[in-house]
Order: structure tokens, then C-alpha cells, then sequence
């Protein structure tokens, strides 16, 4: 098939990868402007001699064209950020397709991975669906599962298991459409939900909250952006990897402050929370670098979140 990839970052550049070594053509890639390190995708792309296009928007008139030139067969969005606009969409002859990191109509929005870990699922997937002006909410071509384990976090879940599948996904998906065998199913609205991305404030640790809920919201924060409290002095500290621990009596908890370091375990910290404890395995101090926690300069005795 002729195609163009509509992306960026690894996803976009394996997506790249796997039509190519199939010996599909890749007549062009659309991908972001960069506002910091290079685009693996872009690099990937014109290191294939593909044709890379950066335009601000995709809605531009001589993005429209570009894309009219390719003259491509259908078009592949692949972790895309850019609004990419319904008359886009339906330039190649078989339209496009858009994955997404989630089983829509659950979890729509950019941090979808992330919200199900948070709000405790133990099931979450991707979809390829046809793209509409509605975010995430166009009709589905198909719906893959993954379990979510206890131990996973954001980073476990998307990189050892959503990835590989989405990119193998949307290949599948793009062999159908070119054949006329891709029904598309609509989303059932009565299931759907939308969040929002998750920044500063949904990573903020309240360690006034139950365990259960700060061990998924540090796991669904796990690398990016982190979830945070604050240190003594004011400044952010990050946890990434940690544990948690019920706590089964009264006198476990007895004289311990909420969100205070009661204890050192080997090179973890232990924080009281809310029904138990949370032991801190890995933390980033605002202006330095992942360290074990015992080194990041929090101590025994300190309160976190004041």
C-alpha cells in the first residue's frame, strides 16, 4: 500500500519501521514542529528518504495539499498531538486510521494510560478507530486488551505491552481498510469518559488519601510526570517506584503523622499514609536526578505534603 504516517516520537518512528519492512510505501510523513530534542520520527523518516512535512497546523492549506500530492492510500496516525482536521483526514483514498492508547469510549484524552492505573483498573488496551473533529470519539476498527498488574506502571504498561501491540494493531487495521474488511463500529456513548491531561495538580500526592489511591497515582505517574510531594523546605520531591502496606492495627499507626518518614528500609523511605504506608524506593528532589531514596536528602522524621 501507499501511505503517510501522521506522528512523531518512537511510536510514530516504529510505526514507520514496520510498514517499511514490509515494503509498503511511505510516501510522507507528517509530524510536529519540535520544541526540544530531535523527532525520532523525523530523523527515521528522512534517514528512509521519506518526505517530512512540519507544518504548525494541520489545518494550513498547504498542509492539505501536501498531503493531496502524496497521493496515498490511506493515512496512519500514530501518537499524534496536532488537531488534525476532518478534511485532512479524508484526502487519501481510504481515508484514515488513529490509534489510541486506551478501550474507547473509556479513558478518552491524552493521559488515558495513565487514568486507568489511577483509578485502579485491571484491564485497559488500545483502539484504531476512524479519526472525527471529536477527540477520541470516532467509530472503532478494532479494540485490543492488555492486563494491568499489580506491580505495572505507566511506564511497564506502555512500553512492554501497548506499544508493540498498537504498532502490530495498526498494520492489521491498515491491511483491512485496504481491502474492504474493516467495519467500523460506533463508540457506545453511554460508556464513554474523558479526562484531562495529567499535569502538577492531578500528580500531587495528598497523603491525607487512602494508600490504595497514592501507590496507583504514583505507579500512573511512573516516569512522567512523576508524582510529587513537598519536602520540608519547600521544594518538590518526585517518587517514582514504590510499594505499599495496609496497615492491620492501631498501634502500627499510633503517634505517626500523615505523610511522615518513619522509617529507612535498606535504600527506600517509608511514608505514612492513610491506611498504611507507602515505601519509596526512588526519588527525584526538584533540581537533581533520580536517586535511591535513602540518598535524596529526605530524612526519618520529616513531613511530606506540608
Amino acid at each position: 500500500m501507499r501511505l503517510a504516517i501522521i506522528g512523531q516520537q518512537d511510536f510514530g518512528k516504529a510505526a514507520l519501521e514496520a510498514f517499511i519492512k514490509r515494503g509498503d510505501d511511505v510516501a510522507a510523513v507528517f509530524c510536529a514542529p519540535e520544541k526540544g530534542r530531535p523527532d525520532p520520527l523525523r530523523l527515521a523518516a528522512e534517514a528512509m528518504g521519506v518526505k517530512v512535512y512540519q507544518f504548525p497546523k494541520l489545518t494550513d492549506p498547504e498542509a492539505l495539499s501536501a498531503l493531496k500530492e502524496a497521493n496515498v492510500d490511506i493515512g496512519v496516525m500514530a501518537y499524534v498531538t496536532q488537531f488534525v482536521p476532518q478534511d485532512f483526514c479524508n484526502i487519501p483514498k481510504h481515508g484514515t486510521i488513529q490509534f489510541h492508547p486506551s478501550l474507547l469510549p473509556l479513558h478518552r484524552g491524552a493521559s488515558s494510560m495513565s487514568w486507568s492505573i489511577i483509578c485502579g483498573r485491571t484491564e485497559t488496551g488500545f483502539s484504531i478507530f476512524r479519526p472525527t473533529d471529536g477527540l477520541d470519539e470516532g467509530p472503532v476498527l478494532l479494540l485490543r486488551s492488555v492486563t494491568i498488574e499489580p506491580e505495572d506502571t505507566l511506564g511497564t504498561l506502555y512500553f512492554g505491552k501497548i506499544f508493540p501491540m498498537g504498532v502490530a494493531g495498526l498494520v492489521e487495521v491498515a491491511d483491512r481498510v485496504i481491502k474492504g474488511k474493516a467495519p467500523a463500529i460506533a463508540q457506545y456513548e453511554p460508556n464513554a469518559g474523558y479526562e484531562g491531561i495529567i499535569r502538577d495538580a492531578e500528580s500531587r500526592i495528598n497523603w491525607a488519601n487512602h494508600v490504595d489511591m497514592t501507590f496507583n497515582l504514583i505507579r500512573g505517574c511512573n516516569p512522567a510526570p512523576g508524582a510529587w510531594t513537598t519536602a520540608p523546605d519547600g521544594k518538590k520531591a518526585f517518587i517514582y517506584e514504590s510499594t505499599k502496606r495496609h496497615a492491620r492495627t492501631f498501634s502500627e499507626v499510633k503517634g505517626k503523622k500523615i505523610g511522615e518518614i518513619v522509617a529507612q528500609n535498606g535504600t527506600s523511605l517509608v511514608i505514612h499514609g492513610q491506611g498504611g504506608f507507602i515505601e519509596a524506593h526512588r526519588i527525584r528532589v526538584e533540581g537533581g536526578k533520580k536517586v535511591a531514596a535513602s540518598e535524596s536528602g529526605l530524612t526519618v522524621g520529616m513531613i511530606l505534603g506540608g
